[in-house]
């Protein structure tokens, strides 16, 4: 894809919706007519729902570690959060338990981050009756914005910590919830650049070296951050720093990470006497 800042990315808005210019991009690149490229994003859209959909509380990671607490967060009692929140949590938890138990999911960015876009579209699409359409279009809106990351910083753990993973899944959830609610590119923009804000320096520890604790729970805070801050963007509330630099800044940070805190399993929670007692007992040494 062309698109290598943000900046690039309301320029091109400036013609076309923000999502069709992502599409055309897209066609341009990998020399594909508008209805290849269109349905290829709808069979993404179609496998989250699946992801979702398919999900067996039953089901446990080879580990253990991971398993059933999507299930128990839909069927809470409690009212902290309210339905829509807590079905954002439970989609969240849901996708990253199929992602540890070996089910299809989407990367969106990588799979360790799987959970956040669907948390925030899914139970969206189905409090607000919208179409697969508008919900296709916010996936090329989530993917421009992650192309830009991915060519200015990065969106792997081992590279950049987790904020490269969740980090950047809820930026790119959050520009695409501005999208279906309604709001401009520019508001976009600020929605993503709040969202990496946020997450910025977030590491990443996975316990025993599996993409499952912290992982799965991160998904629920990556989606629920995303939440906010598109909902700040659509209020008119700005990053006072532009979405660019802050990726840059994403960046410099993901460089000044210690190799222990970026996807080793040698640092953060896998170096606690509980992380590393439970590698024992899953690796066996």
């Amino acid at each position: 894809m062309a698109f290598t800042s943000v900046e690039g990315l309301l320029r091109a808005a400036g013609q076309v919706p923000l999502w069709q210019a992502i599409r055309d991009d897209d066609c341009r690149d990998r020399g594909v007519v508008t209805a290849d490229s269109w349905s290829h994003m709808e069979k993404l859209w179609t496998a989250m729902q699946e992801s979702v959909g398919q999900y067996d509380p039953a089901l446990r990671s080879t580990s253990a570690l991971v398993g059933g607490e999507g299930g128990k967060v839909e069927g809470s009692r409690a009212e902290l959060c309210g339905p829509f929140l807590r079905e954002v949590i439970a989609t969240a938890l849901k996708t990253g338990e199929c992602n540890a138990c070996m089910k299809r999911i989407v990367a969106a960015p990588t799979a360790g981050a799987s959970g956040v876009l669907p948390a925030v579209l899914l139970p969206l699409q189905a409090r607000d009756g919208l179409s697969d359409e508008v919900m296709t279009q916010a996936l090329y809106v989530a993917a421009g914005f992650g192309q830009v990351i991915a060519s200015r910083a990065s969106i792997a753990g081992a590279e950049g910590g987790c904020q490269a993973e969740v980090g950047s899944a809820s930026g790119m959830a959050a520009a695409a919830l501005v999208h279906v609610m309604g709001g401009t590119p520019f508001q976009m923009t600020h929605a993503c650049a709040m969202a990496l804000a946020n997450t910025l320096g977030l590491v990443c520890d996975p316990v025993a070296g599996l993409v499952e604790v912290p992982c799965v729970k991160r998904n629920v805070m990556g989606a629920v951050n995303a939440l906010s801050c598109a909902e700040m963007a659509l209020a008119g509330v700005t990053s006072a720093i532009p979405c660019d630099e802050v990726i840059d800044a994403m960046r410099a940070v993901g460089d000044a990470m210690p190799a222990s805190l970026r996807e080793t399993g040698m640092g953060g929670l896998a170096a606690t006497p509980t992380g590393r007692r439970i590698a024992e007992q899953v690796l066996g040494g």
